[in-house]
């Protein structure tokens, strides 16, 4: 991602492995994304077990108002290759396969749109691995469980029509902490397959942020 790239040093501490709970490295960057704002990319490696994760946070605080993109998908070719930043307080829609995915099911991601879709394909596919291959029931004695399970199948097999480029959607990203992002292919002029949307946030969003009952005036009274 050369557009995005600066000479940024990269910061070394000390962590714990998700795994093993063992000592870990956690390597840490900053990176100045144009015309959007400073994100922290996180990468945590264990030495024993040879666990990794990464994870992407803002770099700034929470926005005033929350944030609504919509890409509207008109050139496979294009759209699967922009660079897409998903906050931890953000979720997917993607309407015409009527899939949500809340704002815990992937975290903070940093990757492309193809890589976005991969990762909510993954996901999916993860819930009940067993509603798939040999393990799905063929003798016709399908229970509400198993028609959830072909449900589920469905979408993750039209999930990868798009992924593949033979299907085109539209992509909500939904951020009440308005940290995500979706590259602008044509900035720094406007871009007609992206809609951006500011909304006030509601008394739970902002119980859920944690900043519902937040001090900001007369703090150094309190």
């Amino acid at each position: 991602k050369q557009w995005y790239q600066r000479r940024v040093a990269i910061t070394a501490g000390e962590a714990l492995c998700n795994a093993c709970g063992r000592d870990a490295v956690c390597n840490m960057k900053q990176v100045d994304i144009p015309f959007f704002k400073k994100i922290l990319l996180m990468a945590n490696v264990c030495d024993h077990c040879g666990y990794k994760d990464s994870e992407v946070k803002s770099a700034g605080g929470i926005s005033e108002h929350g944030q609504r993109i919509t890409l509207t998908m008109t050139d496979a070719g294009m759209d699967l290759v922009r660079d897409i930043l998903k906050s931890e307080t953000a979720k997917i829609h993607i309407p015409e396969l009527d899939l949500t995915m809340t704002s815990g099911c992937l975290g903070g991601r940093f990757t492309t749109v193809e890589g976005m879709l991969e990762n909510v394909r993954d996901q999916l596919s993860s819930i009940n691995p067993f509603s798939f291959g040999d393990s799905a029931p063929t003798d016709g004695t399908e229970t509400a469980e198993d028609e959830g399970k072909d449900g589920m199948k469905n979408v993750i097999s039209q999930l990868e029509a798009v992924i593949r480029g033979e299907r085109l959607v539209k992509i909500v990203l939904d951020d009440p902490a308005g940290n995500s992002f979706i590259q602008n292919l044509y900035a720094p002029d406007s871009d007609p397959n992206l809609l951006m949307e500011e909304y006030v946030r509601t008394d739970e969003e902002n119980d859920e942020l944690g900043i519902k009952f937040m001090k900001t005036e007369n703090y150094e009274d309190s």
